[in-house]
């Protein structure tokens, strides 16, 4: 099915003026749809992000990339990647060590489970889990409830989802619980192949009294839709399932991927029983993933892995093992201490640049995160990810041939677009953009049943995605060079000079030992 997006209608002539005057400057516009909220700390969200600014902070405009692959990876700022190397000298193992260097390295890796939860809204750190990324995170829950699976059971999940939050309920139901005698279904509910929304009727059907968990991602990293989570809550809520603890509901598992980085997201709000999502998403470069659960089901739930940290101290004999206190029950082995250090600045950094790029408050601080300034920095993040793809599917609808897929309003999707051009590969497409400087990507991006659901043959598309330092020439340029490809003309651009290093950015250094002041 061909959706084809029009091009954007803007708003009245002089709201759309002072829009375009601001995006010209990489700014985001202030218009009075922009909701305002009390300073709390921070400016109000109203106020511009200054993409110019936090562009200072990154290698790669230097080199002229057009980075369009963030629904991937993110960039590093120069300022985690210093981090980085400034804890090298004090690097050793945490928890048990008796010298300084543990000790010191143990308080700045446990101070980063506190910002973790502050940032997502969670109680506090006895419901973080920190593990490579989303997917060991999704699979920590499936090997977690493995084994309270009941003969007869289902799990729900949908079709839109990566293969991370599909895969897993699959081997589960086909592969593991099979050769232990029991029967477990999962089901998948259908998305609307015209709007890229999910069928809440059709999930609605599938989940029943037999239906121990709902899986859903929070945003499609195909269809870039924002799934209804509260809708999908409701229904969760609604199944009469009898869990172990006596609550008749079933969970809700929320990958959110591709929700976090670009959204406020308040775990308790939203009452969902786990979320999972990943750093390297979120400008750190290290592989860390998150999950969070409620803490009376962690506390209730076997380990994923079991051995080293997660064992209580002095409690393991031969007839009794005791497991640790959370969060560590579900910290087996030596963790990503350097990764769980910088990935947790990384959340401090984004807020930086979001709120006050040129004077940082929390980057190398142990400043709590007030929930305010965190809904404020990440509705600004928000809005300028959403003007970026009201003009990337503005500028993609105009083309002929093109097909878009997912949501047509902007506001409805994650800043990303994902697109076929008619007869043309879409690998080679994406290798295009390539030689004319823009980065995307091409593949099924994990979501195969989407594509298969859609009829896609071969199962792929070609993406571009957006973060909070791209600016509206780069999406202009990624525009003008997919067009070039669909219309048959070459797509390279003039190779440009690398830019000249940018001033030092006037934050000041952060080294080990300043953090080590700053740990709780």
């Amino acid at each position: 099915m061909t959706l084809l997006i029009r091009p954007w209608r803007g708003p009245a002539r002089d709201r759309a003026s002072a829009t375009d005057r601001a995006s010209a400057k990489g700014r985001a516009p202030t218009t009075d749809r922009t909701p305002t909220r009390g300073r709390a700390g921070a400016a109000a969200s109203t106020d511009p992000l200054d993409v110019q600014a936090i562009r200072r902070h990154f290698a790669f405009p230097e080199h002229g990339r057009i980075v369009t692959n963030n629904a991937a990876s993110t960039q590093p700022p120069r300022e985690l990647l210093a981090l980085q190397a400034s804890l090298a000298p004090g690097y050793e193992n945490v928890h048990r060590g008796q010298s300084s260097a543990s000790r010191q390295m143990t308080a700045q890796f446990e101070a980063s489970y506190d910002t973790i939860a502050e940032f997502i809204g969670a109680p506090g750190r006895s419901s973080v889990a920190l593990y490579k990324n989303t997917t060991e995170a999704i699979n920590a829950v499936m090997y977690s409830l493995l084994t309270e699976f009941r003969d007869g059971d289902n799990v729900v999940t949908t079709t839109m989802e990566h293969n991370s939050n599909y895969v897993p309920w699959y081997a589960m139901c086909r592969e593991i619980l099979p050769r232990l005698g029991r029967r477990v279904q999962y089901r998948l509910a259908r998305f609307d192949p015209e709007t890229g929304e999910l069928d809440l009727a059709h999930l609605a059907s599938l989940i029943d009294a037999r239906t121990k968990l709902v899986g859903c991602t929070g945003a499609s990293n195909f269809l870039g839709t924002r799934n209804p989570l509260a809708a999908v809550k409701a229904l969760a809520d609604a199944s009469g399932y009898c869990q172990p603890n006596g609550e008749r509901r079933s969970y809700l598992l929320v990958d959110a991927a591709q929700l976090v980085p670009g959204s406020f997201v308040d775990v308790r709000a939203l009452d969902v029983d786990y979320l999972a999502f990943s750093f390297h998403k979120l400008l750190a470069p290290f592989g860390i993933g998150v999950l969070y659960g409620k803490e009376h089901l962690l506390a209730s739930s076997l380990p994923f892995l079991y051995g080293g940290d997660m064992i209580a101290e002095g409690r393991v004999f031969p007839w009794q093992v005791d497991y640790n206190a959370l969060p560590w029950k579900y910290a087996a082995g030596t963790p990503n201490i350097l990764g769980a250090i910088v990935s947790a600045q990384a959340i401090r950094v984004l807020l930086d640049l979001a709120l006050s790029p040129d004077r940082p408050a929390y980057f190398g601080t142990a400043r709590p995160l007030g929930r305010a300034a965190v809904r404020t920095a990440m509705d600004r993040i928000s809005c300028w990810n959403q003007q970026l793809t009201h003009r990337a599917l503005a500028g993609l609808g105009a083309i002929g041939g093109i097909t878009i897929y997912g949501p047509r309003d902007a506001a409805r999707r994650t800043s990303l677009v994902a697109f076929n051009l008619a007869d043309r590969d879409p690998v080679r497409v994406a290798e295009a953009l390539n030689e004319a400087g823009v980065e995307s990507r091409a593949g099924c991006h994990c979501a195969t049943l989407a594509h298969h659901a859609l009829g896609l043959t071969p199962p792929a598309s070609c993406r571009l995605s957006f973060y909070l330092y791209n600016t509206p020439d780069e999406i202009d340029r990624a525009v003008a060079a997919v067009a070039a490809v669909a219309a048959g003309r070459p797509a390279r651009q003039p190779i440009r000079q690398p830019a000249a290093r940018p001033a030092p950015v006037s934050w000041p250094k952060i080294t080990s030992a300043k953090l080590r002041s700053s740990s709780r």
